[in-house]
């Protein structure tokens, strides 16, 4: 099999392809256009997110078996049509689950406990304790919406902490140990601190809106280790305003793109709502590192390594 490669991985992965015989070609600077006119020579495809894998670009991949895409979501890629073609589609959300988990971890302790305020204020010379008094997360209810891979390996990390775990899925009976399955209307009804571990689709981009928000019982804490377009940026910030969220922790981001960077370079460019964002001191940022550890790097190579084995040598 010949699979080329459109982004740099671990190299676990292209040398244990090798000794499968498999033939690798690693091309991470040519262009979409210039990858279509040679992509009907290969067999398999490994990206992460540099290029679209479009309906157009997989009429071209002709003799393409599958795609093995190192990460956890599918969004860049055609999945139906893919699918409609006979490609195999790989991800690998089992390899970076406890990386996530524990990024998400992170962010709801420093924010309820306003870690990452104090620890500027003392910096600079500011020594305030009653305007820092956190809360604990004992005795709270988490709600966890998707229960994956992601959502269980956060559960599983919050025993201990003395809080209860429930979880909201379109599947069933995907609780456990960790988390008690729970209707929607149980989990707005309890819910006091909000993790989101969904997928992006037509179903879940702005599904976190002021409608749904509105819907909470209690003024929730928020977690977004997922994807930024689940969130209504707008929303968001009129609710973190209002009180209704307390504090939002959020490794990614509505406008994240690779021209990111611009919004700052070009400030016309910056949503107003972001404008807010940045500014609020109940909002903790991270640039999507929650799954990006030195350990979920070669985990998640191997993970496409060992379902490209499984599927074809096995």
């Amino acid at each position: 099999m010949k699979i080329l490669h459109l982004d740099q991985n671990h190299p676990l992965l292209i040398n244990q392809l090798e000794a499968l015989g498999m033939t690798n070609v690693e091309d991470y600077s040519s262009s979409k256009s210039e990858i279509e006119k040679s992509i009907k020579n290969y067999d398999g495809l490994i990206i992460r997110s540099r290029l679209p894998v479009d309906k157009s670009f997989l009429q071209k991949a002709k003799n393409l078996k599958f795609i093995g895409r190192v990460g956890a979501g599918l969004e860049n890629i055609d999945t139906e049509f893919a699918e409609q073609q006979g490609i195999k589609l790989f991800n690998a959300p089992e390899g970076n689950r406890d990386a996530v988990a524990e990024h998400a971890l992170g962010l709801l302790l420093n924010l309820t406990n306003r870690l990452f305020i104090a620890h500027q204020e003392v910096k600079n010379g500011v020594w305030k304790r009653e305007a820092n008094r956190g809360e604990e997360i004992m005795g709270k209810t988490i709600g966890i919406l998707g229960y994956g891979y992601m959502g269980k390996a956060f559960a599983k990390r919050l025993q201990g902490f003395g809080c209860h775990v429930i979880c909201y899925d379109i599947k069933t009976k995907v609780g456990d140990k960790f988390a008690k399955q729970v209707d929607l209307k149980t989990f707005f009804e309890d819910t006091q601190i909000l993790s989101l571990h969904l997928p992006l689709t037509k179903k879940t981009q702005h599904l976190v809106n002021e409608k749904f928000l509105s819907q909470f019982s209690h003024p929730i804490w928020l977690i977004n280790t997922a994807r930024g377009q689940v969130v209504k940026t707008d929303d968001l910030v009129k609710a973190l305003q209002g009180k209704k969220v307390k504090g939002a922790g959020l490794d990614v981001l509505e406008y994240e793109k690779t021209s990111f960077e611009n919004l700052f370079t070009n400030p016309s460019q910056m949503p107003e709502a972001f404008k807010t964002l940045i500014h609020l001191d109940n909002v903790i940022l991270s640039p999507h590192i929650a799954g990006w550890t030195i350990e979920s790097k070669a985990k998640l190579a191997q993970t496409i390594v060992d379902k490209i084995k499984r599927e074809f040598l096995d």
